[in-house]
């Protein structure tokens, strides 16, 4: 990259939510991991918008099946930052409540089971941004059971222009030009 510095700032908290995920899933017995594996995706890299996803696999000694986790970084190029959720909207928007409304149609009509009544989302639920939708997940067993895999909800920027940023990824992703 032009800019030496975001460049390393962006490494460096790639490096870290990689330890992270290691972390999550060796937990307290390394000795009893057979196996690990890292990947990564790009998800968006256009528009000074640049969104991945990191995934981690790991299976343990005499376990039933190995472990995914999966976890997504967001960075906003223009500002030299990595975007929660929250930075993705307008102050005092309830995006919230409308992203979790726009999930719950989406649950109803790809018949999608869960686990327990969907409740609103986390204020810092993992996301992505893949060209001009906000791609909202969940983790492995966190709302399904183990079969539907990652449940992942892309919502169109349209859906959601009243309230998204116009000055952030967003705002740029759902710019015609």
């Amino acid at each position: 990259m032009k800019n030496v510095q975001l460049e390393q700032n962006i490494n460096q908290k790639i490096v870290h939510q990689t330890q992270l995920l290691v972390n999550e899933l060796v937990g307290g017995d390394p000795s009893s991991v057979v196996e690990i594996i890292g990947s990564y995706e790009i998800k968006n890299n256009q528009r000074e918008v640049l969104s991945l996803s990191l995934s981690n696999y790991t299976y343990h000694y005499h376990a039933a099946h190995g472990m995914t986790i999966i976890k997504s970084l967001t960075f906003d190029l223009n500002e030299g930052k990595l975007c929660t959720l929250k930075d993705l909207f307008k102050p005092g928007s309830n995006y919230a409540k409308r992203l979790t409304d726009l999930i719950e149609k989406q649950i109803k009509q790809r018949d999608i089971e869960l686990l327990n009544p969907l409740t609103e989302i986390k204020p810092n639920q993992d996301f992505y941004i893949a060209d001009k939708a906000l791609v909202i997940y969940f983790q492995l067993y966190e709302i399904t059971p183990y079969v539907f895999g990652f449940p992942m909800f892309p919502i169109s920027v349209y859906d959601l222009q009243d309230i998204i940023d116009e000055n952030g990824p967003l705002g740029r992703m759902a710019e015609n030009n």
